[in-house]
This record gives C-alpha cells, structure tokens and sequence, in this order.
C-alpha cells in the first residue's frame, strides 16, 4: 500500500469507530479507487504517490461535475452530498498553488522556452510549455487552467 492509501485506510477504521458514515462511504470510494487503478491495465502495478494524487483529483473532479448536473437538475440534496465528498477527498491532497505561483512559473517556463529557441514561443510550442509547467506542479494545479494561462502568455 502506498502511504496516501495507508492514511486513507487509517482513517476510514477511525470513522467506522466514530460512527460517521460520510467520512466512513467516501474513504472507502477512494481506496476502492485506487484499488481499481492498481489492478487496471493487463498487469496490476503499485502505484507512486504521484499516481495516487492523481486518482483522488480524478475522484474529486467527477463529484464537481455531478454536483453541477445534480444543482442544475434542481436535486441540492444530491449536489450537497457530492460537495461534502469532495471537502472530505480534498483533505487529502496536496494544496493546489495560487494564481499568482501559476503565473509565476508558466513565465519561467515561457522564458526558458524562449532561452532554448532564441524567440518567443509561438503557439505550436504551446503543447511543450504546458507539459513543461505540468512538470513541476505536478498536481497542484488543474490541467485546463494550466492550458489557459500557457495560451494567455504565449498570445
């Protein structure tokens, strides 16, 4: 077990103790989550920490839009149930990075794209740039508001 899983596993015995069954029910998706996502594939593999924070993203980012379709579906319990699943998986990633860091570091990225080429990066360099970026925040930012500051700097 990964040590993001292993924390998740600690935690879910704790709630099952505490008698609370929302953090018991959305501990349990995301270990059967990434449970999911080590057997997947023609070869079960252990997963990285990198690999695990993804998954969670994953988990958190298919609430949102269910919260979404079940707010404009006039179902508030429902998105209320999602939302409270989301705080509870949140919890155990990594803090995302502020759009003044974001900015911050697509700019050296930029620049450093610019230094390799001797111009400024045109929009075909666009794809290199954002993994560039994508490197190094390595899950701490979502990956279309990644792709919108790279295309804001480069046009």
């Amino acid at each position: 077990m990964g040590t993001l899983e292993d924390r998740l596993h600690q935690d879910m015995v704790a709630a099952m103790k505490a008698r609370d069954t929302v953090l018991t029910t959305t501990l349990r998706m995301g270990i059967g989550a990434l449970k999911n996502e080590k057997v997947a594939g023609k070869q079960a593999r252990e997963l990285s920490e990198a690999d695990e924070v993804a998954v969670l993203q994953r988990e958190v980012r298919s609430r949102k839009d269910s919260a979404q379709a079940y707010t404009e579906g006039g179902r508030p319990e429902l998105a209320a149930k999602e939302l409270a699943e989301i705080e509870v998986l949140s919890a155990y990633l990594p803090a995302m990075l502020s759009d003044e860091e974001l900015d911050a570091i697509v700019a050296e990225e930029v620049s450093s794209a610019e230094q390799a080429s001797g111009e400024k990066p045109t929009m075909r360099q666009m794809g290199a740039v954002i993994k560039a970026v994508n490197a190094r925040t390595a899950g701490r930012a979502e990956g279309k508001v990644v792709a919108a500051k790279v295309k804001a700097a480069l046009s």
